[in-house]
């Protein structure tokens, strides 16, 4: 029998997980997306959104353990649905020790009922008890160190293996694992409005707990609390922001004054952060390919109270066709990618992603390198940067820009502190998951060459 037709909240929380899991593969949708979409509409209380986040997380970040978990004890062919309450539910019996096991099947049970019929929640309850009696099989059966790898960290086959070949055993294996883990909350002081301390002050006169990081000095750690529903954000003296996605503003590193170019900008993160650096003097024009996502960036550069953004609908691979030549004084290019960095925050990443849709991100991203060699200054300042791991699309990419543009050239990244300073190599950053609990994140840095350099 076909599930029956169901709202994505009714105050169950096993029930919106499923909701929204189903969806995310249906729809190919972003699991991050619709998770705080749901949040928000339905203004979920924190005690079940903390148990939505990680029931809707964990499923879809161990997936492929627990079907190898659920497989011995599966006869037969489950319905689609069925077999994501059967994830969730053991998600819940091996990972949450807090949740009684007998809790999670009975509550399946019922979700199975609703959805079902009497006989699929039988099946349900067959399978959950029968993982109750005899557990899960161990993933050192798994011959092929690969393959058993992949399992036990819920990665394709051939993404562990990529890893692998990229960075060696040890490295993909910590990555591997920590794209797993839940990434650290962050937001950035905005130093235009308010100083670190006084930020920190803000936020704890509300409740949260914040701290600032040892790696970028106008990061702060929450560990506790929202801080887009506080009276700091509200008044724009904190932007959330994830930790490493502040390494390319930081590298930038504009002076007060000069004109600035973002070529990918919504939604404005990266923008907003230049914007700081340089004091809200000069000028920025942040451009995207995609019109709507020019409100994002207008919206926060007016909470944030800067006045130096204009944003402009621009494919940045066709930039020399609508700005003036060696215009710039610098430019980022934080180009679309894998986003194989933040699987993290997006685990769906590891399962749409194929192999071959990397060699295509190539040809786009040295699109808009090429672009922006022809609107930059001499002696002017270009960083590259993405938010992924791959070492085609990160040194590759560079190297294929160097070799097409002799009169670019590769430079030291400037302005890192020094945890990070310490991990560049050759004019180029790379940066896992494992490092400092941040997205994986990759930053490259050029200067144009006058006619006598």
């Amino acid at each position: 029998m076909s599930k029956k037709s169901v709202v994505i909240w009714d105050g169950n929380v096993r029930d919106a997980a499923l909701s929204i899991l189903l969806a995310v593969d249906k729809n190919q949708a972003y699991s991050n997306l619709l998770l705080n979409e749901t949040i928000k509409r339905h203004k979920i209380e924190a005690k079940d959104r903390a148990l939505l986040t990680e029931i809707t997380y964990g499923p879809l970040q161990h997936k492929m353990t627990l079907d190898y978990y659920l497989e011995p004890f599966i006869r037969g062919k489950v319905d689609h649905w069925v077999r994501w309450l059967l994830r969730i539910s053991l998600y819940q019996m091996h990972y949450l020790t807090r949740i009684p096991a007998h809790a999670a099947v009975n509550e399946a049970v019922e979700i199975a009922k609703r959805r079902g019929h009497r006989g699929i929640a039988s099946t349900v309850n067959g399978i959950l008890r029968s993982v109750l009696r005899n557990g899960v099989r161990a993933t050192g059966d798994i011959a092929d160190p690969i393959e058993r790898l992949a399992i036990e960290t819920s990665h394709p086959h051939w993404l562990v293996q990529r890893f692998i070949d990229n960075y060696g055993i040890d490295v993909a294996t910590a990555m591997l694992h920590d794209n797993n883990v839940p990434p650290v909350q962050t937001v950035r002081v905005n130093l235009t409005k308010a100083t670190v301390a006084q930020a920190i002050a803000e936020l704890e006169a509300e409740g949260l707990t914040a701290k600032q990081s040892d790696v970028i000095p106008e990061c702060l750690h929450i560990t506790n609390g929202q801080p887009a529903r506080t009276k700091a954000f509200k008044e724009g003296m904190i932007t959330i922001q994830d930790e490493s996605s502040m390494i390319p503003a930081k590298v930038l590193n504009p002076a007060s004054g000069m004109r600035v170019l973002d070529m990918c900008a919504a939604p404005g993160g990266k923008t907003t952060h230049l914007a700081e650096i340089m004091n809200n003097e000069g000028s920025i024009l942040a451009t995207d390919l995609h019109p709507h996502k020019l409100d994002l960036i207008d919206h926060n550069t007016e909470r944030l109270g800067l006045a130096i953004v204009e944003t402009a609908p621009i494919d940045g691979r066709k930039a020399s066709e609508f700005l003036q030549a060696a215009s710039f004084d610098a430019i980022l290019v934080d180009a679309p990618c894998s986003g194989l960095g933040v699987m993290r925050r997006k685990p769906d990443i590891k399962y749409t992603k194929r192999e071959e849709d990397l060699a295509s991100l190539q040809t786009i991203q040295l699109a808009l390198l090429d672009a922006a060699t022809k609107v930059l200054k001499t002696n002017g300042k270009l960083v590259y940067s993405t938010c992924t791991v791959d070492k085609q699309e990160n040194e590759g990419t560079v190297q294929a820009f160097l070799a097409a543009h002799p009169e670019m050239v590769a430079i030291q990244l400037e302005s890192l502190p020094t945890k990070l300073a310490e991990k560049q190599a050759n004019g180029m950053l790379q940066v896992f998951p494992q490092d400092f609990g941040s997205d994986g994140f990759f930053v490259a840095a050029f200067r144009k060459k006058g006619e006598s350099n």
